[in-house]
């Protein structure tokens, strides 16, 4: 996810004509002997039969903490491929799946929206909780994936999970936008709705999602990653991102939310207002030289190891000394 893709790729898209109607994926209807959620080989059967890919790093033993991930925008399971083996070796199982509209699920490049992902998460969740009972189960979030799991811990009937781990939220909805940008994706998704467009080759030398290079390469190599996107996915995106920043104060589990001062996808404003509403006892931290996707930058292993520490102590202090995320007003301290 690029956040300058949003202004770019609408303003790409528009075109005279008719408005067309925005899509938006609506709950299967279940086969006929359809049983009810379930593992199946690599991928699990939702409550609706839809069938979502999933790739898991299991344990030796019998692990001390399963994870649940979301990936981010375009972005598939794969995105904890380089942190779930380290996990795995601390006795921590990691279970990702590839939510509606995204690698190899239902629906790709067609957006689900947040309650039929968030009923996803809450299915999974369930699922993972059977197979591994009394063992705590933390969902963590990156980007877009982590907008989802604050809106679906947010609402009435949140994952039967027992933490919350957020890897550089997705926060920048509507009411941190400029106005250009909102205005022009606001429009585009109304006229051009379906046109998917990429990001200029320009834009993608000048945004860095990490500094990271190999694996920037290794990702745009991938086929199950999503290059380009429909202006009404972004706007639904973008309607997430606003819920996540308004409702995260609802979040009820301990959440730890990790941010790099060097994000330039998701800003660092609306992100030090989401942080800041989060419970007192809540942890934060701030790391340097973190880019956006935190788990798969050269400081890396920072982030492991406070994630691990959170999932498996959560009371103790991360061990990387990161200081807080600065709330907002205050100047932040980049040592």
């Amino acid at each position: 996810m690029n956040r300058r893709l949003f202004l770019l790729s609408a303003t790409a898209a528009t075109a005279l004509g008719a408005c067309a109607p925005m899509a938006l994926q609506t709950p299967l209807t279940p086969m006929a002997g359809f049983t009810g959620p379930s593992f199946d080989g690599d991928g699990f059967v939702s409550f609706d039969g839809a069938r979502l890919g999933v790739t898991s790093w299991p344990t030796q033993d019998e692990p001390k903490v399963v994870l649940v991930g979301l990936h981010g925008m375009n972005d598939y399971a794969n995105a904890f491929h380089l942190a779930a083996p380290d996990w795995a070796a601390r006795g921590i199982a990691t279970y990702a799946f590839d939510q509606r509209g995204f690698g190899r699920s239902v629906g790709r490049g067609i957006w689900a929206g947040r309650e039929l992902m968030s009923e996803d998460l809450r299915v999974f969740v369930t699922l993972v909780k059977a197979r591994h009972p009394g063992v705590p189960v933390v969902v963590a979030g990156e980007s877009m994936g982590g907008a989802v799991a604050i809106c679906a811990f947010a609402a009435d009937r949140p994952p039967a999970a027992d933490r919350l781990l957020l890897l550089a939220p997705a926060v920048w909805g509507w009411s941190s936008q400029p106005l250009p940008y909102k205005t022009v994706l606001w429009i585009t998704a109304r006229v051009s709705p379906g046109k998917p467009v990429e990001p200029p080759g320009w834009l993608t030398n000048t945004i860095h999602p990490s500094d990271n290079t190999e694996e920037m390469i290794a990702m745009g190599r991938d086929r199950l990653m999503i290059w380009g996107a429909r202006p009404d996915t972004i706007s639904g995106l973008v309607d997430l991102m606003e819920a996540a920043w308004r409702e995260i104060g609802a979040v009820k589990v301990p959440v730890a939310y990790l941010y790099g001062a060097n994000d330039q996808v998701i800003p660092e404003t609306p992100s030090r207002q989401a942080a800041a509403r989060l419970k007192p006892g809540d942890k934060t931290a701030f790391y340097a030289r973190g880019h956006h996707l935190l788990i798969r930058d050269h400081q890396r292993q920072n982030v492991i190891d406070d994630a691990a520490s959170f999932m498996l102590t959560p009371e103790a202090p991360l061990p990387s000394g990161a200081p807080r995320i600065p709330r907002p007003g205050v100047k932040p301290s980049r040592v």
